[in-house]
């Protein structure tokens, strides 16, 4: 993954487990609304997924490290989406930080699925990381998630699923509610 240079917080996401979870909110809450949902701004993603995980403005150090099927370039609902163009190296900064992107693909020798488990346990592992913010598809592989993080310890995680999800040594989050900000979706538009 990378060189054993750690920031104290990172971010570990299953893009295609991602990029799934947007498609349905775009479909299903453009019918609701009745307009079209534009793509989702992936930086604003990125900052709402870290307040919601606990950061705060400030000097933060951030890496977000997204592992995608090797056969797919980009993401179909965000922008900027193309992963080795765009999101491989890109790094940007505002009021919670600097963030540093980088993008990983699944090669055929290993499924998603245990990457992501190994991914996940090689942060848990570290100890420069200090906080770890997980957005993993919990139906195809949270028993396992969920096992990593309760064997975890002095590290604070945040699990962002779609879901409650019960369990020890992680916080939860819900995923949606990042995704909608992120996709211009507001509440007033629901009601």
């Amino acid at each position: 993954m990378q060189d054993n240079k750690w920031a104290p917080a990172v971010v570990l996401v299953d893009a295609a487990y991602l990029d799934r979870v947007a498609e349905d909110l775009t479909r299903n809450f453009g019918r609701m609304i009745g307009r079209p949902i534009s793509k989702a701004d992936l930086c604003h993603w990125l900052d709402c997924i870290a307040l919601d995980a606990g950061l705060r403005p400030g000097n933060n150090e951030l890496q977000v490290h997204f592992l995608y099927p090797k056969e797919v370039k980009a993401l179909c609902y965000f922008q900027p989406s193309r992963f080795d163009d765009d999101l491989n190296g890109l790094s940007f900064s505002d009021n919670l930080g600097r963030f540093s992107l980088f993008a990983f693909p699944v090669e055929e020798v290993v499924r998603t699925d245990e990457f992501f488990l190994q991914s996940l346990t090689m942060l848990a592992d570290s100890k420069e990381i200090n906080h770890l913010m997980v957005v993993a598809d919990m139906k195809a592989y949270g028993t396992e998630v969920k096992k990593i993080c309760q064997q975890t310890d002095d590290k604070q995680i945040t699990l962002f699923t779609l879901e409650p999800t019960e369990g020890d040594g992680f916080r939860q989050e819900i995923l949606g509610f990042s995704l909608m900000a992120a996709l211009g979706i507001n509440a007033d538009e629901l009601k």
